[in-house]
């Protein structure tokens, strides 16, 4: 009896391999030059594809962006909570899931923050938005793991807090205040508003 392959079969590597192109040139002409001074033409020709292709896979350039960013981001969020575990306060393992993400939001500020919009009021329906939301509800999670730890808050009062501090982080990367800051000043300043929040 001949057992089923559990590996991909040709199709579905195809289509990896095609997403990961996709993904590998988006993220290379939005880093280069800016989401909106790229096209999908010519995201679908770095990529050696059609764009009747690209569009199976981001139906807007938006969710390209999305695509990219949903990456970069649950890189940072991974090395952010592994620096969490090893933080002397709430406030420090806070700002050490912080961190990563400021520095990855910030590689190119301009596509950081038309990540952030699209995040607010793009169509939850779309797939990359979607998984968007997911990682910053993990971000949520880990605000709400961290703020328990010491016992003084409930899990509803935790809930409350991560969220005041995802919007103070989301406010202070949007900013228009900040366009000039370095990623350090970015940091300082939600550090502050988050210490104040954190007040007993």
């Amino acid at each position: 009896m001949k057992v089923p392959s559990s590996s991909p079969g040709r199709r579905e590597r195809n289509k990896q391999q095609k997403l990961d192109r996709i993904t590998e040139a988006a993220d290379q002409l939005f880093g280069r030059f800016g989401v909106d001074e790229v096209t999908t033409q010519q995201i679908a020709d770095a990529a050696d594809i059609g764009t009747g292709t690209l569009f199976l896979y981001a139906r807007s350039k938006a969710e390209l962006l999305l695509l990219v960013q949903n990456t970069h981001y649950a890189e940072a969020i991974e090395a952010g909570l592994l620096a969490a575990d090893d933080a002397a306060s709430p406030l420090d393992a806070v700002m050490a899931l912080v961190e990563p993400v400021v520095e990855c939001n910030r590689r190119q500020i301009e596509n950081g923050r038309t990540y952030l919009r699209e995040l607010v009021f793009g169509d939850p329906e779309e797939p990359h938005h979607r998984i968007g939301l997911e990682i910053i509800q993990q971000v949520d999670d880990a605000y709400v793991e961290i703020l328990q730890r010491d016992g003084r808050l409930s899990a509803g009062d935790a809930a409350l807090l991560a969220r005041a501090i995802s919007a103070v982080m989301f406010v202070s990367l949007a900013s228009p205040a900040h366009l000039q800051s370095t990623d350090q000043e970015v940091c300082d300043d939600i550090r502050n508003q988050v210490r104040v929040l954190l007040r007993p």
